[in-house]
Order: C-alpha cells, then structure tokens, then sequence
C-alpha cells in the first residue's frame, strides 16, 4: 500500500519505519530539512532500540522514503497518516496548529480521493476538525473529491516502540466509512497474523481511549507513589505491599513500581490535555488533578532525603547521578525527574556528576551553561570522591553493582536509590548508608 507519513518525530517515525518493514511504499514528509538530510543519509534523530537498522534496511529496499515536499506527500499515498507534534498549551490544552495545518494541505492538493489517518495523539473530536478542514478546501478549491477520515491512536512504549508497533497488543481505528475501516484492517493484517486485535469504534471513542490508557497509568504510579510516602512514614515496606497486591489478578504487577514520578512526552501532556478537555465539557476531573499534583511533588521526594541526611547548605557537595533519561531505553528527557532534581540540588550549591548511557548528550544541551554540572565516563567514575549516589533511571546497567567498590569511591557511604533497585540489606551490608522510596530507613 502506498503510505504517506506526515511528520518523522517518534511516532511518525516508528509507524513509517514498522509499516515499510512489511512491504508498503512509505513516503515520510517533514519541514525539517536538516532532519530529512539525517534520515536520508540512515541516521536516526532519536535512540529507540532496533529503529535504525530497520531505517537502514529499509532505504536501501527503497520502500522507505523522506522528503519536504508537500506536494509529493499528498500525491502519494492513498492513506495519509497525521503524526505531528501536539505540545501542550499554556492552559494545558494540546497545541492542534500542526495537525490541522496537516489537514489543510492534504485539502488543498490532493488529486484523488484520500483516507486521512489521526495517528497523533489529540483531543476528543479531532477527527471531526480533520474533516471540516479538508472539506472547506476543497470546497474553496471547487473539488468534488471523496475524502474519509479515521483515529488510529498509537500505544507505543518509549524504548520497546519498535517491538510494540510489530506485535500490538491492541490496534484502535476509529472510523465509521467502510472503505477505510477496511483499508486499515489491510494495512494492519501482517501485524495481526497471530489472531485479530484491531478494534473497530467511532472517532469520539478512539480518540478517548488513547487518553484514558495513559491517565490509568499514570493514575497508577502516582497511587503507588502516595502509597509508598505512606508506608515509609509508617515503618512499613512498600516492595512487600507491592507484591501484596500485585498478586491480584485484578491489579497485576504492571505500573506498580514507586519511584520519583513519571515524565517523558506522553504522560504529563496527555494528564492536561484530558484534565482541559474534562472541564471543557463541564466534567472536571478531580483524580486526574490529584494524579498530577502527586507527581510533582514525588519528583522532589529524593532532594528532600538528601537535604534531610546532609543538610540544606550544599556547597562543597559532590552528587553522583545515576540515569538521566525518563526511564530507560531512551535518550528523551521531557519532563524527566532528573530535570527537577539537578535543578533543585544546583540551587543548594552541590556540584552534580552525572552519567547516562544514552542520554548524557540531550543533557549536556539541556544543561549548557552549567559549569557545576559534568558527566561521567561510567557509572563507577561519576561516584568517585562524591557525598552520595542518587539513582534516577533504571537501566539494566544500574542493577547489580559492585556495592564494596561504590564504598571505596564514595567519600560518603550514601545512596538514594529513587527506583528502588537495591536489596537494603546488601548494600547495607557493604557499609553504604541506603535509602529507598517507602522502604525503612537506616536503623
């Protein structure tokens, strides 16, 4: 099938790269040239496992294309997938100007008819905007020509997009035309060859279901969070509870996991975005608001620890810092943690030491200027003469380390475990002062 991908950011580009690993003529348009000239040359802006050599294979199998040609994306593909940026507002409401400045193209340039995709993820009545917009353009135009337009909602993971996008747990198309519903249902049946997981339901609801999924899981962290805060002021230990309930079937052990709160592209955007919607509509929504302030506050949880354990005044302190990135298997540092936790500890006068596998050159960028902040060659390197360890991210890297040699490096035995990725007895055993999130304290 002949695919138009309008948009080469983290969506646009997995979806492209996923959809030409099938077989479909992909043709990606994006304004940015010099992004077009990495993506032409097979290099990949952003670090998702397994994205590049997909990229790579293929370019050279020539069923992946990039451009900034407007006119040549419209011409193209017979499907016309939207996966554009929609940043939050001000007032927390998603940023729409891309997505239909998208639409108003497509309107004004196809030649034949089109299914227009809304892969982006945008507010409830979206697709409805989509369909005015083209329509006004072609009326303005004097063109007769037939139009559908469909949601198609992503659910990737960031570091497991590639993986999650070749065998979905679940694809939503929201669509009510027949011809589309049944060219998507083609477009997604390599996918699928295992059993059917596409769920057909009108645009409203698709539209909706991106933004409940998210905030469910961000409703789940968040009551883990409050959850651990509680424990921990209580002597109990949050990991127990955790594999307390977990063990319901009704709960499960996915998104259970304390910590020092979400962060990336998707979650803080997505909370507002529906919080705005929900009060649009005369329904606010109090847990969302709840869900959100929890967040915020747990982003902090870890300064208040080490303020507690070394005092407010932080000059002439060394912090070694373990994961920038918001979680693992990425480079993106939207709204991570570790953002407020550098900037919290640089206002109390501490120096920072920080590595990253992947992320240390997103936040050199983000922190340029910062002659207190520098970055390891290793995780061992950053602890050497530091006052403590704070572990931000857990990237398989941090699991197991060498607790008797963090001892050695370490000018003070202490260690801020915000992903509580260490049994306290073991590391205590090595002579390390540790703290965790709902875990006792040193005794």
């Amino acid at each position: 099938m002949k695919v138009t991908m309008i948009g080469t950011g983290y969506v646009g580009l997995v979806t492209g790269a996923c959809f030409a690993e099938v077989g479909n003529d992909v043709l990606c348009l994006d304004v940015d040239a010099r992004k077009i000239a990495i993506l032409e040359a097979g290099g990949v802006p952003i670090h998702e496992p397994g994205l590049e050599p997909m990229v790579r294979r293929n370019i050279a199998a020539g069923r992946l294309r990039f451009t900034t040609d407007v006119a040549a994306s419209v011409a193209h593909g017979t499907l016309q997938f939207i996966a554009v940026g929609t940043p939050p507002d001000e007032d927390g409401s998603a940023d729409m100007r891309h997505v239909i400045a998208a639409a108003r193209e497509i309107g004004r340039r196809m030649e034949a008819p089109k299914i227009v995709v809304d892969k982006s993820t945008v507010p409830v009545g979206t697709a409805d905007r989509v369909q005015a917009t083209i329509a006004a353009e072609l009326a303005a135009r004097g063109a007769a020509i037939p139009f559908s337009v469909a949601s198609n909602p992503e659910f990737l993971k960031e570091g497991a997009a590639v993986d999650d996008f070749m065998r979905p747990d679940r694809v939503v198309v929201g669509a009510t035309d027949p011809g589309a519903i049944a060219a998507l249902r083609d477009l997604y049946a390599p996918f699928m060859r295992n059993h059917e997981r596409l769920l057909v339901m009108d645009a409203r609801s698709a539209e909706l279901t991106k933004y409940a999924a998210n905030a469910m899981l961000a409703t789940r962290i968040s009551f883990m969070n409050e959850l651990a805060n509680l424990a921990e002021a209580i002597g109990a230990d949050i990991e127990m509870v955790r594999q307390g309930i977990g063990s319901d079937p009704r709960i499960g052990y996915r998104f259970l996991y304390p910590g020092v709160g979400y962060g990336g592209s998707c979650f803080p955007k997505d909370v507002k975005a529906l919080q705005h919607t929900a009060t649009q509509h005369g329904h606010p929504l109090a847990l969302l608001a709840a869900v959100e302030a929890v967040n915020e506050a747990q982003k902090a949880v870890l300064v208040h620890k080490i303020v507690a354990r070394l005092g407010e005044d932080l000059r002439g302190r060394t912090i070694a810092l373990w994961g920038l990135a918001f979680k693992p298997d990425t480079d993106d540092m939207r709204e991570a943690p570790s953002r407020v936790i550098v900037a919290a500890l640089l206002a109390r006068g501490a120096r920072i030491v920080a590595y990253d596998p992947v992320a240390m050159d997103e936040a050199r960028r983000i922190f340029a200027g910062e002659s207190a902040v520098s970055f390891a060659a290793s995780p061992l390197a950053a602890c050497d003469d530091a006052d403590a360890l704070v572990v931000v991210t857990e990237w398989q890297e941090f699991r197991s380390p060498d607790f008797g040699e963090l001892r050695r490096r370490l000018a003070t035995g202490l260690v801020f475990d915000g992903r509580n990725l260490y049994p306290p007895p073991a590391v205590r055993a090595a002579g390390l002062e540790y703290y965790g999130i709902g875990r006792p304290g040193p005794r």
